[in-house]
């Protein structure tokens, strides 16, 4: 079993009786689909072995671990026009597990303050003139789990070492950490804990219904030390390509490290930090495997991936030709995902020789019920 042991099976025995909202259950639908005659299909045929084939397609949904390498090598696509040539500085912004309970019933509410908060904490850095002054560009990624799967929410955020000044010159980062890590976390720590408390006042935390817990975990989230990593990433322009995507697309576990199923419990190989990033072992009882991989699922349109600064959507183009003036770096076209016009086709998996094509569709295969009595 462990040759094909994935989420997809997990799911298929220990999801159902788990008690599931619309937005999880119809995610959920589509993983167990995913790649099976549910999802339909292609029929293949190899012009050299004449051997045929169907082929099923993927759900794309961005939960799941069979569908992310396409979308992973055309997200690195589109980013390699992107990028600068200076060093690139890895930053990740953690919050404290006491807002567990918080993330638990308001996701969407803690997970918009946590980008507005890393981005603010950076910005006003970069604008004060004793670091840079200047604009910063900042690409992050929301991720919510811990190698174990437990609820360890953080932002992963690749910012080129430099600012855009308000004269449109390139102003580069001075030192090897960016900014003083401890700073850093102050910072942040204040505007979170800002953040949330005029969400809270705006209504927006309305199902913590005890009135004096909001100011209860805030005072307490003040004298905690929060935790901000820092280190100076890579200078060259491939490398940080592929070193982001590995953040971007990634779920809260692959198939890739899932060991075995035994009975009723599930054991997956995890990377344990607290112990020199030890390698080991967690078992978990099914039903307790997919309540944890059930807590990662975001919330229904919430973009996990953004851009901030002079890498925003809206003033990138401009703003980059300006950069790059300055840094005398060629100008470079965005890259495009459109679909190739002509037929496509694929090695032939049996007999290595020839090129396999589509013949026809197939269509979804849909159960029906049929009533008794």
């Amino acid at each position: 079993m462990t040759a094909t042991l994935s989420v997809q099976n997990i799911l298929q025995r220990f999801l159902p009786g788990q008690p599931l909202d619309s937005h999880r259950r119809k995610v959920c639908a589509r993983l167990t689909a995913c790649r099976t005659a549910r999802m339909g299909g292609m029929e293949m045929h190899c012009d050299h072995c004449q051997t045929r084939s169907i082929c099923y397609y993927g759900c794309r949904d961005r939960h799941c671990p069979q569908c992310q390498g396409r979308t992973t090598a055309q997200w690195s696509a589109r980013q390699r026009s992107l990028l600068l040539p200076v060093p690139y500085f890895h930053l990740v912004f953690t919050l404290p597990h006491t807002l567990n309970g918080w993330i638990q019933i308001h996701p969407e509410v803690i997970y918009r303050c946590l980008f507005a908060a890393a981005w603010d904490t950076l910005s006003q850095f970069g604008r004060n003139t004793r670091h840079l002054g200047g604009e910063l560009g900042m690409t992050a990624v929301l991720h919510t789990w811990g190698q174990n799967l437990s609820r360890h929410v953080h932002v992963h955020c690749l910012v080129p070492g430099g600012v855009l000044t308000d004269t449109g010159d390139w102003n580069k980062a001075k030192n090897d950490y960016l900014f003083p890590v401890r700073a850093l976390s102050r910072r942040f720590r204040g505007r979170m804990v800002s953040l949330l408390r005029t969400s809270a006042n705006a209504g927006d935390l309305h199902r913590v219904t005890h009135s004096v817990e909001i100011d209860d975990v805030l005072n307490r989230l003040m004298h905690q030390e929060w935790v901000v990593y820092t280190r100076h990433c890579l200078n060259q322009a491939e490398s940080v390509v592929d070193y982001l995507a590995r953040y971007t697309h990634r779920i809260a576990i692959s198939n890739g490290r899932l060991l075995s199923m035994d009975g009723d419990r599930v054991a997956f190989r995890y990377k344990d930090y607290r112990d020199d990033s030890r390698i080991k072992t967690q078992w978990l009882e099914g039903q307790e495997f997919v309540r944890r991989f059930l807590m990662h699922i975001l919330p229904k349109g919430f973009m996990r991936i953004r851009h901030f600064g002079y890498l925003s959507n809206r003033t990138r183009r401009r703003k980059l030709a300006v950069i790059r003036h300055c840094l005398s770096q060629p100008p470079q076209l965005e890259a495009t995902t459109e679909r190739p016009t002509s037929q496509r086709c694929w090695p032939c998996p049996h007999c290595d020789d020839g090129l396999v094509r589509m013949i026809r569709q197939v269509p979804r295969f849909r159960t029906v019920v049929v009533p008794t009595g």
